[in-house]
């Protein structure tokens, strides 16, 4: 097939990833952990991990998940945690051990946990005791027989272990009452694993690292079967990509705010950049922002990984402007649209270009991304990684000219095998031919670029015109009264749709006039917000992507 792209790749970038080096990401993990044994993997709360400490950590949960709780190679094992020092070191044991890891969102509901730990059939859990209760109502439903619980403190040194797990629970209260009886404590399960022989787990390419769960294009949340050469091929795509501009090996500190359990920070921050000997600061509550702020204005960070909202909030954060971005060389956006507002204030603040990348869960995740040399924005999730294959198709699967917009559909070596126990829902979203059908509605330049339009399902139709609520909360995000906005459609007797925008207010004093007056010179008729609502604050996921879903439940 012809492939425009390949012509605007940076010299450096090859056409095709060499996937013959690694059979698992234990691989990559283990050269890593021997390379730079000495260097700082993790810093948490101000506590660092080293590579030779994450090591020998995990191989002590290894040792204990296979000799002692008798788990074996492809058992499910969930873990549900914030960003802590305790998820590298579950994560790597889990998988040296041969484990498929479940990574659960410690915020879910009690139906949605019951749900993922019911499909995914776990027989074992590892979670944070602030979302212990959660597990503690549903287990009984599901086949969890093995249940490790952390506190936040755990991997921290004596006595400030001792005083963050006391303030949590005695001052700050976060700890809901529980019962789990039987449950294992993490510092007991590392200590008795120290004492047992190592953990021993051939692993093949075809073996499933992650059941990685998603809402997909349709329906209820599914589980996307990821295996390590799904996660290896990604890992060595995004590689030849970020060291396109200049890496120091041993040196990079990378943000990780988004959380690991999410597809993006676990391949991006925690598994490529370990390839560079990187060292990871996880912030364990992004939303405090102004602790944000603190934490970063402790380290000469050189990368940064975030959504859309991610970046804007902290640009509205006191302080962060007066931070040393002198060693800042990648900012990475992904999850959403990044919106030229937004990068534009982030490129002028920091002096770094924001650079857009697009994936999905059921990419491993990464598809699409931007030359890392770019300029400045240019309203592109960029070009298709090595070894992808990218195509615009129209709702027959017809692939459409450069310029034409189609559904954006996918194929590489880091596509999904599929979902968990749901073939048909893999029919319908993998064809025949192998590609991989987003649901993301996109278009191709004569260069190779893309561009996502918006979402298939998001789309509105007013009188019989598409309107992509991407463009209506990019021209809104240039207002200087309006800190955030997200568009939907809405039942409309006249036209069908109408266009109705939910806006957190900057100026307190905005008004739907003066909304409306700014719509009429920005957009053309049929894409202006006929409803307009004022919120304290839009409903995201935990990630920050904004629910559209949600917004129409307002």
């Amino acid at each position: 097939m012809d492939k425009p792209w390949l012509q605007s790749y940076p010299e450096s970038v090859p056409e095709e990833v060499d996937l013959s080096g690694y059979d698992s990401v234990v691989d990559i993990y283990t050269e890593a952990s021997t390379r730079f044994a000495d260097r700082p993997a993790f810093q948490n709360m101000g506590k660092t991990l080293t590579y030779r400490d994450l090591d020998r950590l995990s191989g002590q949960f290894a040792a204990w998940c296979q000799h002692e709780a008798g788990l074996k190679k492809g058992d499910r094992i969930a873990i549900m945690m914030p960003n802590l020092l305790q998820y590298p070191v579950v994560v790597f044991g889990a998988l040296r051990a041969g484990l498929v890891v479940v990574n659960t969102n410690p915020l879910y509901t009690d139906r949605e946990l019951e749900h993922q730990l019911t499909d995914s059939e776990a027989i074992a859990i590892v979670v944070v005791d602030a979302f212990a209760h959660t597990l503690a109502k549903v287990i009984d439903k599901t086949a969890v027989e093995k249940v490790i619980v952390t506190r936040f403190g755990d991997m921290l040194d004596f006595p400030k272990s001792m005083l963050v797990n006391f303030v949590i629970k005695y001052v700050k209260k976060l700890i809901p009452d529980y019962s789990l009886p039987g449950a294992y404590r993490l510092p007991d399960v590392l200590a008795r694993g120290a004492d047992l022989p190592p953990a021993k787990a051939t692993l093949t390419p075809d073996d499933l690292a992650f059941l990685q769960y998603t809402g997909g294009t349709t329906g209820v949340a599914k589980g996307a079967m990821l295996t390590h050469r799904n996660m290896v091929a990604n890992i060595q795509q995004a590689w030849t990509w970020i060291t396109a501009i200049k890496q120091n090996e041993g040196e990079e500190i990378i943000i990780t705010a988004l959380p690991l359990y999410h597809i993006f920070a676990l391949t991006a921050n925690c598994l490529t950049y370990m390839k560079l000997g990187a060292m990871n600061l996880l912030i364990t509550n992004p939303r405090d922002m102004p602790g944000f702020v603190k934490e970063l204005s402790k380290v000469k960070f050189t990368a940064f990984t975030g959504v859309n909202t991610l970046f804007n909030a902290l640009m509205n954060t006191p302080g962060f402007d007066k931070l040393d971005f002198s060693r800042l060389k990648l900012t990475l956006g992904g999850g959403m649209a990044v919106q030229k507002s937004v990068a534009d204030r982030w490129q002028s603040i920091t002096g770094n270009t924001l650079i857009e990348a697009y994936g999905l869960t059921e990419t491993s995740p990464a598809a699409c991304i931007n030359p890392m040399d770019l300029p400045g924005y240019n309203d592109s999730i960029g070009l298709p990684l090595p070894s992808t294959d990218a195509s615009i198709r129209d709702p027959d699967n017809n692939p459409v000219p450069a310029g034409e917009t189609g559904e954006l559909c996918l194929r590489g070596p880091q596509v999904m095998k599929g979902y968990w126990n749901r073939p048909e829902e893999t029919a319908r979203t993998i064809d025949e031919d192998g590609w991989l059908h987003t649901g993301d509605i996109a278009i191709m330049n004569e260069k190779g670029f893309f561009k996502i339009v918006d979402r298939l399902k998001d789309m509105i139709l007013v009188s019989g015109f598409n309107v992509y609520p991407n463009e209506i909360e990019a021209v809104l995000s240039t207002h200087p009264g309006i800190l955030e906005a997200g568009a939907i459609g809405v039942p409309d007797e006249h036209s069908g749709e109408a266009v109705k925008v939910v806006i957190v207010k900057k100026d307190p004093a905005l008004t739907e006039a003066d909304v409306k007056n700014f719509c009429k010179d920005e957009l053309t008729g049929y894409k202006r917000p006929k409803v307009i609502q004022f919120v304290d604050e839009l409903p995201k996921t935990n990630v920050g992507k904004i629910l559209r879903r949600e917004l129409r439940d307002l």
